[in-house]
């Protein structure tokens, strides 16, 4: 996963330098300034002295020498145990620290840290004591200059507030950031534009290190303060494939840039002192990436995911992305839900829905016992109230999985020791029953649980990770019996996670860590509510005057672990789980063990072959075209064998045109007011067109006449929708009226025979509907910008989504009756999602869709220039554009194969295109 695979990159940098030193040798905020080449004169003055020779990096906190010779450890000088700093042998009585004259420095101090003799990964072995240490630097002419950084360094290291060391050492790194800028020399091209360059700190797990970015019209840099780990990063824009802005330490000052589609593990993560700066730097990136999508939501990934084209594991990684989680900042790692609840069973039972954990309820709520003690203990508590006191994801629980991979990390953020060997990450069922039952434990999982690594799980480094009470030596962490191996842990945790029980119940996960059950009373009635400090807003950092105070706060929440940020406000959907198919795509005909195909098998045929066409909808070619209207065509209808085109036009006649002899056949006028929309009957008998003049009219074809007129509104009619016998009729008087009756033909009577059976009452006039495949659910846009879902078995409305900024002028359900989509005059493609209501997409063009055909991936939109649009719904982008009219595209139909499509537009034309394979 993203963390492995970043430390492989810094293990193979390191090899490349042959550098042991890592900034994980720094405490929590500290900075690495400047490295000297230099002697460490060990018995100086002796019989026996020795220089060993290597480098000493200044550091705001600490001197680090790291001798050239792998056997010698690494020296860690923490400056506030330094008691004397100067020249070697200068013991003024008066003079407490004296300022070198020659090329040697001295360090008095009562402690030093030992690391990495022998380049073996350990806790570090502290020696106390008053001692002293010589270092010769190369260049005697600096000693000035490093005695006089070092003095400054070890007053603020001194100061007794906390506060006043971090203001200190921050005013010494501005200081020397403002003497310096980016080397332009560094620049790959001479020809490069400069555009912008500020300081900022390139972030890394635990660490930042300061320097200064600068962008061009081509590269992307920064260039480190310190030259380390190399004098530059270069990042070429042109690979440059997506960026967000990132809240870091609860400011928003981060940047974080990635050149991959997919990957968690971006290239650079970038913290700057001015969120300024960071929105410059980030607006200059967009507007440069030609296919970015700057401002891509969590919702335009939830359709995705939702018609299988994520899957749970990369929807899960894109949710974290857009929720500031990062692997470069172990506050915010990646969080991934615990998912398999058996960890004793010698087999994994993936069909048991008991093999499951309930994805429900979070993990300090999944022992009922435990959550009652809990709720008891929160309803005595005063305000702010809480449940849980520590956390489901923080630095140390992240490293709590990865010390294996990770130890330096681990001895980082636990000043240079492992934890208590019984604490470890020793087996798989001990952890999940110490989250089930233990008193303070809530941690979820991380990503690398369904990765394709396993070496978290595996102590490849021989890593002396301390002796168990049982007397065993931690080693690699015990799996469950049903595991054969680490491989085989991972790959069924992987089928685990896209298991269908999973797919089924994942939103509801998401609902707590991501979504409306994260806050407020839903959090409160699901049993998850953490710390307030742990959640975005819960406190001002810029309100608190005490620097102090602030330093506290800020470590506290860092170090507890931070709730990610709120991506839904609304229950999230479900997924869409797929249909088994009897034929598969990759079944070929002369296969012997292929199904023989039934009835079912011919529907999957049917299916496939609709998949086919509208996978190749960017093809369509325009056959042929007549101008058979006065004025706007409004609507079309096509006869089931495909012979007969029925047109509406505002020039107020139905016409019905001959595809065969290419010649129109009739043309029949109801009333001097425009018809809006038209359709076929069952049988083919009859055409019903809808007015202006609030009136829908009934046209027998075999007796070439009006057959009846139902006046059923007070103002025009928009449009009409016909299943199983009943009519639905919508109008600018604010209402859809559902209407049962049968046609004439099938009656004994000349009339139509039609009584109200509902009523759908709207605040605005009603310009467009449709019916779901069932006819149990229908959608309405109204003028003013609203789609509307009504549930037809109880006449009552689901969902009121203000999601247009003008009038809807098309909307459908998706083939699969989950999603609706809607387009209007703002130029919007929204879709949404029928069981929640959520808005969970939404892509805009320069001008008006006014119809549009979508089998719930693709969709071909008319549009008010005339051009034919082909959208990539799950890609968030416009695959075609067809030319087609001279006017706006007014209405559009496409046969039950998907390979015939007609338009209608206001240049009184009709266009007939044909898919090109």
């Amino acid at each position: 996963m993203a963390f492995i695979r970043k430390k492989r990159r810094e293990q193979q940098l390191q090899l490349y330098s042959k550098e042991r030193f890592s900034l994980l040798l720094l405490n929590l905020e500290e900075y690495y300034f400047e490295q000297h080449t230099a002697n460490h004169i060990q018995n100086k003055g002796g019989q026996y002295e020795r220089k060993i020779r290597g480098s000493l990096k200044i550091c705001s906190k600490s001197v680090i020498f790291e001798p050239d010779v792998i056997s010698q450890p690494i020296i860690k000088i923490p400056l506030r145990d330094c008691i004397k700093i100067g020249k070697h042998g200068e013991n003024g009585s008066n003079r407490h620290f004296a300022k070198a004259k020659s090329g040697e420095i001295s360090l008095i101090f009562s402690q030093v840290y030992f690391i990495k003799e022998h380049n073996i990964v350990a806790p570090y072995k502290i020696e106390r004591g008053k001692m002293e240490y010589v270092f010769e630097l190369d260049v005697s002419g600096k000693v000035e200059d490093v005695v006089e950084t070092l003095l400054q360094l070890h007053r603020a290291s001194c100061l007794d507030k906390l506060g006043d060391q971090t203001a200190m050492i921050t005013a010494i790194l501005q200081s020397r950031l403002a003497r310096t800028s980016f080397d332009k020399n560094r620049f790959q091209s001479v020809s490069e534009k400069l555009h912008m360059e500020c300081k900022a700190e390139m972030v890394t797990p635990l660490v930042t290190n300061p320097g200064h970015v600068c962008i061009t019209d081509t590269n992307l840099y920064f260039q480190p303060l310190n030259g380390y780990p190399k004098p530059v990063v270069q990042i070429t824009l042109q690979d440059v494939r997506r960026i967000y802005k990132r809240r870091h330490g609860l400011m928003p000052l981060g940047l974080e840039v990635f050149c991959t589609e997919d990957d968690l593990c971006s290239d650079i993560y970038l913290k700057f002192y001015e969120p300024q700066d960071r929105d410059d730097l980030y607006f200059y990136i967009a507007t440069y990436l030609e296919h970015h999508v700057a401002e891509r939501t969590a919702e335009s990934y939830t359709l995705q995911w939702q018609r299988g084209h994520l899957s749970n594991y990369q929807y899960l990684l894109h949710l974290n992305n857009l929720a500031d989680r990062s692997c470069n900042d172990l506050s915010q790692y990646p969080v991934f839900p615990w998912i398999i609840n058996d960890y004793c069973s010698t087999e994994l039972d993936l069909s048991n829905p008991g093999t499951f954990r309930d994805l429900s309820r979070p993990v300090g709520a999944l022992n009922k016992e435990r959550l009652e003690r809990l709720l008891t203990r929160y309803q005595e508590m005063p305000e702010p109230k809480f449940m849980y006191g520590s956390h489901y994801s923080s630095p140390g629980y992240v490293l709590f999985y990865l010390v294996r991979i990770a130890p330096e990390y681990m001895l980082c953020l636990q000043n240079g020791r492992f934890d208590n060997a019984d604490r470890m990450f020793n087996s798989i069922a001990e952890t999940w029953k110490n989250c089930l039952d233990g008193a303070t434990d809530f941690k979820e999982l991380i990503p690398e649980f369904y990765g394709d690594d396993v070496s978290f799980l595996v102590n490849s480094l021989k890593l002396d990770l301390g002796k168990r009470q049982g007397g065993q030596m931690v080693d690699d962490v015990e799996l469950p019996p049903w595991a054969r191996s680490p491989e085989d842990f991972l790959q069924k945790s992987k089928d685990a996670l896209e298991s269908n029980y999973v797919s089924e119940h994942l939103h509801e996960w998401i609902d707590l860590i991501f979504g409306y059950k994260q806050k407020g009373g839903d959090a409160v009635e699901a049993h998850n509510v953490f710390h307030p400090l742990t959640y975005e807003g819960g406190v001002d950092l810029n309100s608190i005057e005490d620097p102090d105070e602030k330093v506290a706060m800020l470590t506290q929440i860092l170090e507890f672990g931070q709730t990610p940020k709120q991506l839904f406000v609304t229950p999230h959907p479900r997924r869409i789980t797929p249909k088994l198919k009897t034929v598969t795509q990759t079944c070929s005909p002369d296969d012997p063990t292929a199904d023989s195909p039934g009835e079912e098998s011919f529907e999957d045929l049917t299916e496939e072959s609709k998949s086919l066409a509208w996978n190749n909808i960017t093809k369509l070619q325009l056959q042929e075209q007549y101008k058979i209207h006065k004025e706007a065509v409004t609507g079309i209808a096509v006869s089931c064998n495909g012979s007969s085109v029925f047109t509406t036009s505002q020039d107020s006649t139905l016409k019905m045109f001959s595809k065969e002899s290419k010649m129109l056949q009739r043309s029949i006028s109801f009333s001097n007011m425009a018809l809006s929309s038209c359709l076929l009957l069952p049988g083919d008998a009859t055409v019903i067109s809808s007015s202006w003049d609030n009136n829908v009219y009934f046209y027998s074809i075999a007796f070439a006449r009006r057959q009846d007129t139902l006046m059923g509104h007070d103002d025009a009619v928009s449009k009409i929708c016909w299943h199983d016998n009943r009519l639905y009729s919508a109008s600018w008087d604010s209402t859809v009226k559902v209407w049962s009756g049968v046609p004439a033909e099938m009656t004994c009577t000349r009339r139509q025979q039609f009584d109200m059976l509902a009523e759908l009452e709207h605040d605005v006039s009603v310009d467009t509907i449709s019916l779901n495949a069932a006819s149990t659910l229908l959608v309405s846009g109204t003028k003013e910008g609203t789609v509307n879902i009504w549930d037809l078995t109880t006449a009552t409305i689901l969902h009121q989504i203000p999601c247009h900024s003008g009038t809807v002028c098309d909307t459908a359900f998706s083939p699969d009756s989950r999603h609706v989509l809607s387009t209007g005059e703002d130029g919007c493609l929204n879709v949404i999602d029928v069981q929640t209501g959520m808005l969970i997409s939404s892509l805009t063009s320069d001008e008006t869709q006014r119809c549009f055909i979508w089998d719930g991936n693709s969709v071909l939109s008319g549009s008010q220039s005339g051009e034919l649009l082909v959208w990539d719904l799950l890609g968030g982008k416009i695959s075609e554009r067809i030319q087609g009219h001279a006017g706006a595209v007014t209405c559009i139909w496409m046969n039950e194969q998907c390979s015939s499509v007609i338009t209608g537009g206001e240049d009184r034309q009709i266009m007939f295109w044909k898919l090109q394979y």
